[in-house]
């Protein structure tokens, strides 16, 4: 007879392995075997090669860069899993790509995030966890259960531990107050806001503080840092406005363009990333990798026992 433990598995496709193994040491279980290669033209040739029938599957795989392929490698694994007759199977996803088109803020445009939400349940997904996502509301779009974790908990145990005094949570925007807030009310301290305005006639950008961050130890906070266009002008602005310290906390590390560029350029002490997407290759100076794989194993855990994920992870954001 099967035991719980025999029936979990945990597999990965491409995006980050290196996470999903770093899961599966924290649960003491073996990462699930499988080949996952390209045909010539590069159509994706998967095969499951450990037995899943009657069996719990979670597949760890972000969305980030490139996109298309790794949603499709996800939506392969639920496919191939559901064939095999494993039981539940749950998308575990660090980073969910397609997040910032989340509705229709003009005519004719698609909202992908649930379109996106469409194909993982069509595939046969059964749960999805995610961490961060861009907007809240995308939790909707799915007809199945979805576990949305932060990892604010794991920044803030390393945030804790920086050399700062006087410390100022700054949002880089309006649209990032919420999280923002979440983070000074966990560490007890100060927000301030910047609202950044562009004047489309002359192109003019206004900028404000709202809050005085003189003589501060600045975290600026952010879900997601893309081309670092916004993190790192917002750094220039609280130094412009006489921040002591500066220090860019941020989720979701996407990195496009130039971004390594633009945040090496950046007058801060220290970048602080979660490794929701790999990191391994960027030659970033200051930066420090704070890993979710603990959290994300514990999740992981908890739904495979039937036991609540509210509790442990619950959020004030």
């Amino acid at each position: 007879m099967r035991t719980r433990g025999d029936r979990l598995r945990v597999f990965t496709g491409t995006a980050h392995p290196r996470l999903a193994q770093d899961i599966c040491s924290y649960m003491g279980v073996p990462l699930g075997a499988a080949s996952l290669a390209r045909f010539p033209d590069g159509e994706i040739n998967l095969k499951v090669e450990c037995d899943v029938r009657g069996a719990d599957v979670f597949v760890v795989q972000p969305t980030c860069p490139n996109v298309h392929e790794h949603l499709f490698e996800l939506l392969s694994f639920a496919d191939c899993l559901r064939r095999a007759s494993a039981d539940r199977i749950t998308a575990v996803i660090p980073y969910f790509g397609y997040a910032r088109k989340d509705r229709k803020d003009e005519g004719r445009v698609p909202i992908n995030a649930k379109l996106v939400a469409n194909l993982l349940v069509t595939a046969g997904y059964d749960r999805v966890v995610a961490v961060d996502l861009h907007a809240a509301q995308i939790q909707g779009f799915f007809d199945i259960p979805v576990d949305h974790l932060y990892a604010r908990p794991v920044m803030i145990d390393r945030v804790r531990q920086l050399d700062t005094k006087d410390v100022m949570v700054v949002s880089p925007d309006i649209g990032g107050t919420k999280l923002a807030r979440a983070y000074a009310k966990d560490l007890g301290c100060d927000l301030a806001i910047i609202d950044k305005r562009r004047i489309s006639g002359e192109q003019t950008v206004i900028e404000h503080v709202i809050g005085d961050v003189r003589n501060r130890d600045v975290l600026l906070v952010d879900d997601m840092v893309s081309t670092g266009g916004s993190i790192v002008d917002a750094a220039r602005i609280v130094k412009e406005k006489g921040a002591r310290k500066v220090f860019i906390i941020a989720t979701h590390a996407v990195l496009c363009g130039n971004a390594v560029e633009r945040l090496n350029g950046a007058d801060v002490e220290k970048i602080l990333f979660a490794d929701t997407v790999p990191l391994h290759d960027k030659k970033i100076q200051r930066l420090e990798v704070c890993s979710v794989a603990q959290l994300l194993a514990r999740a992981i855990d908890a739904i495979h026992r039937s036991e609540s994920v509210s509790k442990l992870f619950a959020s004030d954001r």
